[in-house]
């Protein structure tokens, strides 16, 4: 089972690209947690939540891992909860950090802010997506997992996500398909 995690700031697409590779390769995606719990909760949130909110999407990712086939796509991660929690409140508790070096995707989309901003009563930063981009892109770059941009309108974003979904596949049947996936 291949895990791709789809990270970035508010509006790039995570959440409709996840959907579309999922359809794409016949298999199920896990929603971001954090959407559905501050829908039914309100925007505002402590610490607490966010906790609860790590806690929620990795159960999401673990239910939707179960029934997947052969990937399984995750719209957002622990990434985002702790560069969200660093934002808001100054650091992201321990276990949250010790969780994501524990959990490994096989591969992470980083999507870029060249889509224009989508208002949306959850969403927080307009003005500071680039700035996100830049610590997300820092964060993988020390990271463990693997990762690779994401840019441009949406068929070429499905386009690229295809291309690098396949490459992976194709290595873990121990097929090969031409050049390895442009990984970072």
């Amino acid at each position: 089972m291949l895990r791709i995690s789809l990270t970035g700031p508010e509006s790039t697409g995570k959440t409709t690209l996840s959907q579309q590779l999922a359809e794409h390769y016949g298999t199920v995606w896990a929603p971001e947690y954090a959407r559905e719990y501050l829908t039914s909760k309100g925007p505002h949130y402590t610490l607490a939540d966010l906790e609860v909110i790590a806690r929620g999407q990795m159960a999401t990712e673990d239910l939707a891992a179960a029934q997947a086939n052969r990937v399984v796509f995750c719209d957002t991660d622990l990434l985002v909860i702790k560069v969200w929690s660093e934002h808001a409140f100054g650091y992201c508790p321990e276990w949250i950090l010790m969780e994501m070096q524990r959990r490994r995707y096989d591969l992470v989309l980083l999507l870029d802010v060249d889509l224009p901003w989508y208002p949306d009563p959850l969403r927080e930063h307009p003005n500071l997506r680039q700035h996100f981009h830049d610590l997300y892109r820092r964060e993988l770059e020390e990271g463990l997992s693997p990762f690779a941009d994401i840019s441009g309108p949406p068929e070429r974003r499905l386009e690229q996500a295809c291309f690098l979904v396949d490459e992976l596949l194709a290595v873990s049947s121990g097929a090969t398909s031409g050049p390895a996936a442009r990984t970072h």
